[in-house]
């Protein structure tokens, strides 16, 4: 019998989650689930991260602590609101083998056709990742080819052989660093390459 957690989440406090649990416990009885237990956020958004979400908290820790073979929940929005978000999850149930139902969307990653979905979106997150890269690396190479250099500013002599001569006295770099007016991995870095 597959064990199941199934989370509930509104976003107001106006909103219950009678209706999500009616259902999903009517599917879980329908389709032989064990529920192991509810895990619920009442009036807190989808937005938020996984510490502001006590109850999806527990139920990621419970399907890591092999509690859990499948998570149900009423909607793809119930769990997150960012695509980031959401791909984090699913990647974080395939490495655990946690199915995942989506009762709006019909969804079930113990059929063949949402574990094909599933993989999908897997490769759409790689290729977004891909995507991005290669936007930055374009932009990366048309600053070089507009002459704007790129990499860590170079340090003012005056200011360099100013840590230099404070190192010398003995102070710190945090205090040098307060001192001269830059941050301290800027007098590591003039440190570092003080000729011996």
């Amino acid at each position: 019998m597959k064990r199941v957690g199934i989370y509930l989440r509104v976003s107001t406090d106006t909103q219950t989650t009678d209706n999500q649990r009616r259902e999903l416990e009517a599917v879980a009885a329908r389709s032989g689930w064990c529920v192991v237990g509810f895990y619920e956020d009442a009036g807190i958004s989808g937005a938020k991260d996984r510490d502001k979400r006590p109850g999806f908290d527990r139920l990621l820790r419970d399907a890591t602590n092999r509690k859990l073979d499948m998570i149900a929940a009423w909607s793809v929005d119930r769990l997150g609101r960012s695509l980031q978000d959401l791909i984090g999850f699913l990647t974080e149930l395939q490495a655990l083998r946690c199915d995942l139902y989506l009762h709006q969307q019909a969804l079930d990653t113990s059929t063949p056709s949402g574990k094909a979905m599933f993989q999908m979106l897997g490769v759409f997150a790689e290729f977004e990742r891909g995507m991005i890269r290669e936007r930055v690396n374009a932009g990366l190479v048309r600053a070089r080819a507009n002459g704007i250099k790129l990499g860590r500013r170079p340090v003012d002599a005056k200011i360099e052989a100013r840590i230099r001569a404070l190192k010398a006295g003995g102070m710190g770099i945090l205090k040098i660093g307060k001192t001269v007016g830059v941050g301290t991995s800027v007098v590591q870095r003039v440190t570092a390459a003080a000729p011996k």
